[in-house]
């Protein structure tokens, strides 16, 4: 009869067993490939400690780590909805807090205390602070209950106009020192930047600073505004270390008929973000793709959608895969992506309205790096739909 072990041998070897598991957990943590949060909270009731010391809020980290890339010249970052830290404003305020000469801001609406707080600080420390708004959502929305803080900035000194139209002032750019551009979908809001999908592409070139900076200075300094403004698309161009960029402005450029063109022009791969896809044109262009062999695929805003103009019927009933959001705040993006390669991304609706009477401005990168990240963004977006959108109740004639 073979000795029985001793129960300290036991425990010897299951101790044994365990650091080994901790180690190999350990070791797939550091590259990403498992989540050692959720491994803390699996064992803490078992062995009575976190045995990968994870903090509990580390929770919130992740999904931001997640949602953000940077290049050379170039940062993205994605909102995380639900996630209660706010990482999108973490990072403006940096680059607030790093300006050293002025700071120009063309963005349509604004209730954060924190980012007024700091652009007042950088104002007593001698940086050019100016902001150009939208009336009706910009000041006007100031004077009601939770806002003030653009008569934060006015008490402090800091100058700020509205286009004082019933078109909107719709862009969110930012342009740092001459020198760094934030643009996208995001408005620096609590539900921008917290609740609602959204992304910002962060540039760093003086050539795209000035490019941005002379539309700011029409609004700023010249009161031109929608078709008012003069189009100066011949020096709207620009490349970065071996990278196309255009920025175009809306509706000056005529970006719809653009945007219609690039779609028409993919040989293998649409994606689309859409918050507004009401834009006949850009439609047809993805349904004729389409129907040529190339792999179409886009996500709507739900409310956005089931209007009478959307473009969802259109293509769901000529054959295009469509879904809509999951978020049950805003889907807010306003993106495509071409063959992998080329981004379009901006304050710009896929609208009439965005096309025709809004201030707005598009930025089209020739990437693939960056189309990848954009990429990630959809598949995110696109398994949350799946999971959470709502079914889509279209009747095909």
């Amino acid at each position: 009869m073979a000795p029985r072990k001793s129960s300290s041998s036991l425990r010897n070897q299951l101790t044994l067993i365990l650091s080994l598991i901790i180690l190999v957990i350990v070791f797939l943590g550091a590259f990403g490939i498992i989540d050692t949060y959720a491994w803390d909270n699996a064992l803490e009731p078992i062995l009575g400690m976190r045995p990968f010391m994870t903090d509990p809020g580390q929770a919130a980290v992740t999904p931001a780590v997640e949602s953000s890339a940077s290049g050379e010249w170039w940062s993205v970052y994605f909102t995380t909805p639900g996630v209660e830290q706010n990482y999108v404003a973490q990072e403006l305020i940096a680059r607030i807090n790093a300006a050293q000469t002025s700071i120009h801001i063309a963005s349509f609406e604004f209730n954060l205390d924190e980012v007024a707080e700091v652009l007042i600080a950088a104002h007593r420390r001698g940086v050019e602070v100016q902001w150009v708004t939208d009336d009706e959502h910009g000041l006007e929305a100031d004077e009601e209950p939770d806002h003030g803080q653009f008569a934060m900035l006015e008490d402090a000194g800091i100058k700020v106009v509205d286009d004082g139209r019933s078109a909107l002032m719709h862009n969110k750019f930012w342009i740092f020192d001459q020198t760094t551009v934030w643009t996208g979908s995001t408005n620096i809001t609590i539900n921008g930047t917290l609740r609602n999908n959204n992304n910002v592409i962060v540039i760093e070139s003086p050539g795209v600073a000035r490019i941005y900076e002379r539309e700011f200075q029409e609004m700023w300094a010249g009161g031109e505004f929608g078709p008012t403004s003069p189009s100066t698309i011949q020096q709207q161009s620009v490349v970065i270390d071996g990278t196309a960029v255009s920025v175009r402005f809306g509706p000056e450029d005529d970006v719809g008929a653009l945007l219609a063109e690039l779609l028409s022009q993919a040989q293998s791969q649409i994606r689309f973000m859409a918050f507004s896809f009401t834009h006949d044109a850009m439609g047809d262009a993805i349904i004729s793709r389409s129907q040529n062999g190339v792999d179409v695929a886009g996500i709507f805003e739900q409310r956005g959608s089931e209007t009478e103009y959307s473009e969802l019927p259109h293509l769901y009933c000529g054959g295009v895969p469509v879904l809509q959001d999951g978020n049950p705040r805003t889907f807010h993006h306003k993106v495509l992506i071409i063959d992998q390669t080329t981004v379009v991304t901006g304050s710009f609706n896929f609208s009439r309205n965005a096309d025709e009477s809004n201030d707005e401005n598009v930025v089209i990168i020739q990437s693939p790096e960056i189309a990848a990240e954009y990429l990630k963004e959809f598949e995110r977006r696109w398994a949350e739909a799946l999971a959470e959108g709502t079914p889509i109740q279209v009747v095909c004639q």
